[in-house]
């Protein structure tokens, strides 16, 4: 009796994170300006009322393990611990009334908290 094996082409994965045209247009004034030389890093960390938040913070490059995403042209790091998190994720920026900042839309996040500040997945 004989068995053959096909192997079954892969699917592929989704892309790790990507930027909205808002959030690549100010990242590269910001890269350009005031954080020149430096990368901006997303993590995510254990905070608030739902478990978790996004920590964005400057570094001067990828750390060992970091991952490294170009969108659009621009260049994230994302800490290694998050990916599993963030796959998927779009990051924006966003202009309000009374706020502007960088938003996520988290195709992981199965809810959030009242106030926005934290998710949980």
């Amino acid at each position: 009796m004989s068995t053959t094996t096909e192997t079954r082409p892969r699917r592929a994965l989704p892309p790790l994170m990507g930027l909205s045209d808002a959030a690549a247009e100010r990242l590269r004034g910001l890269y350009a300006t005031g954080e020149a030389g430096k990368t901006l890093r997303v993590a995510v960390k254990t905070k608030g009322c739902s478990g978790m938040a996004y920590d964005l913070t400057w570094v001067d490059g990828p750390g060992p393990g970091d991952e490294v995403v170009t969108d659009k042209g621009v260049t994230v790091v994302v800490d290694r611990k998050a990916t599993l998190f963030l796959i998927g994720t779009v990051m924006d920026y966003e202009v309000k009334a009374m706020s502007a900042g960088f938003t996520f839309t988290n195709p992981n996040e199965k809810g959030r908290c009242g106030c926005g500040e934290s998710f949980h997945v």
